[in-house]
This record gives C-alpha cells, structure tokens and sequence, in this order.
C-alpha cells in the first residue's frame, strides 16, 4: 500500500473528479442502474484490498480496537463531525452529525452515487481490515439521513 499523507476527504475528491466521467459514460452505454452496479461492486472490492493493506502496513495483529484508531484518518480537517456513544473491546458505536464527504459529493453533483463512493466501502473496508469486525448501519447522511448511525462489533469466535 501507498501511504500518503493527503487527507481521505481530498483522496475521495480525486478519486470522484476520475470517476465522474467514467462513470457518466457507463450510464449513457450501460444505463444508470448497470452503471451503479458496476461502479459499487469495484469500489466494494477496491476497500476490501484497502482494509487489508491498512492491516498489513501496521504489522501486528488487529483487533476492533487498531482499527478504530484508523478513525482520525477519517474525520482529519473536520471532515466527519461525531458523537461517541460507546467505545469497549466489542463495541465501538458513533453517530455522524456532519459529514463533509457529503457535502463535497452534493458540490459535485454526485450526489446520487456519493454513497457508493464513500458509505459503500466501509462495511467492506473493515472486513479487509479484519474479517471479525462487522458494521451495521441503518441510515446515512449521503443518503438524506439526519446523521449515520455507525455500530461496529466484533465476532466472538
């Protein structure tokens, strides 16, 4: 994995100013909902790769706990706006109260697939990370949500 230390928020930025007019094409040959399926499906695999490269360049064993130290990678520059409910070894559950990845997509106008840009990778970016922790979340603020409920527990195998 290349680290760099460019914010995520300005990562994502470059990453959709590439991905607009590639994705815009797909629609005009595919149609929007292949389109979508195509461009979710990538960008879930991509975090896959992602979450494990992150677990391999910190070169110890992972755990909910190192994963949710990754966090301030994130919300760096005030990119994420949260409040913490809960943090254990089995449990870390925040809501998001802002969050400019959306606010940068809307500007874009990416709104509509904003969420598989970002919101999509998530779930996936932590089973990369660790095939144990598990996220659910029931609405995000991409998606017209008032905040992102964001619950991660870990299997206890």
């Amino acid at each position: 994995m290349s680290k760099t230390d460019l914010p995520i928020l300005e990562q994502r930025r470059i990453e959709a100013n590439i991905i607009k007019p590639i994705f815009e094409e797909m629609v005009v040959e595919l149609g929007i909902d292949k389109a979508k399926d195509i461009l979710g499906t990538a960008i879930r695999k991509n975090a896959i790769e992602q979450g494990k490269a992150y677990a391999y360049s910190q070169g110890q064993p992972t755990s909910l706990s190192t994963f949710h130290s990754l966090l301030s990678q994130w919300t760096a520059g005030g990119a994420l706006e949260l409040d913490m409910l809960k943090e254990t070894e089995e449990a870390i559950d925040y809501n998001v109260t802002r969050c400019r990845y959306a606010e940068m997509y809307k500007e874009m106008g990416l709104s509509e697939i904003g969420h598989l840009l970002s919101c999509g990778r998530d779930g996936t970016f932590c089973k990369g990370y660790d095939p144990n922790i598990n996220l659910e979340r029931s609405q995000t603020i991409m998606q017209g949500a008032t905040h992102c409920d964001f619950r991660y527990t870990v299997n206890s195998e």
